[in-house]
């Protein structure tokens, strides 16, 4: 508990006492698992990293699973946004919970989204006229993500991964032909690849080529 609060439970306990009360009582009809992911989601919105460690630890006391914590987060996605979720990742793993070290959490991803390639060579990416003029795409190709810009007959492939410390950017983080790296809020200009905001590198330029039709990229 902060000095703060603690000074506030001692210069007015009765308002405070009241507070405490109705938190108690608002969620007595839920499961510890249940009420204790709202605390999560809670201080993640807030981004209070020492309410997130305290309640994180008690919904993994009260049998709570990573990947239960992990969807928890991803379902509020509308109230919290891709930021605050990633910074609640960063905290997480920061505290080095053997829930969320254990190779389990990893179950669900498949497999062919690693990148298994050995040496490096043309990609067919996709069918060239899949790329609209003047806008931006994103797609996987061969384990590795992509963000595609096509303006007229000119069209250019970028590394979906951040420059800074290789942050893989989601479709999500696109807002018209802008990017922004949800860790640490870089950002570029999916045209170009150039970085606009915060950052000083561009985005990794692939060499890319159409060949009867397809697009097809150099890694």
């Amino acid at each position: 508990m902060s000095d703060a609060l603690n000074y506030l439970l001692k210069a007015r306990p009765d308002a405070l006492g009241h507070y405490f009360a109705f938190l108690k009582d608002a969620g007595k009809h839920l499961d510890p698992k249940t009420r204790n992911l709202i605390s999560v989601i809670t201080k993640v919105h807030a981004q209070t990293e020492r309410g997130l460690r305290q309640y994180l630890r008690r919904a993994l006391r009260e049998g709570c699973t990573s990947v239960e914590v992990l969807d928890a987060l991803l379902m509020a996605f509308p109230a919290l946004g891709l930021a605050k979720i990633i910074w609640a990742v960063d905290v997480i793993l920061d505290m080095k919970l053997p829930e969320f070290q254990d190779e389990s959490v990893f179950a669900t991803i498949p497999v062919e989204t690693a990148s298994t390639a050995t040496s490096a060579g043309w990609h067919d990416v996709m069918a060239s006229n899949a790329v609209k003029d003047g806008q931006v795409q994103r797609t996987d190709c061969d384990g590795l993500g992509l963000f595609i810009y096509r303006e007229k007959k000119s069209i250019s492939v970028f590394d979906s991964r951040c420059p800074h410390q290789s942050t893989d950017i989601p479709e999500l983080a696109l807002n018209g032909t802008t990017l922004t790296c949800p860790k640490h809020h870089w950002e570029f200009d999916a045209k170009s690849g150039d970085c606009i905001k915060k950052g000083n590198s561009p985005l990794k330029r692939i060499e890319s080529k159409v060949v009867k039709g397809r697009l097809l990229a150099f890694w």
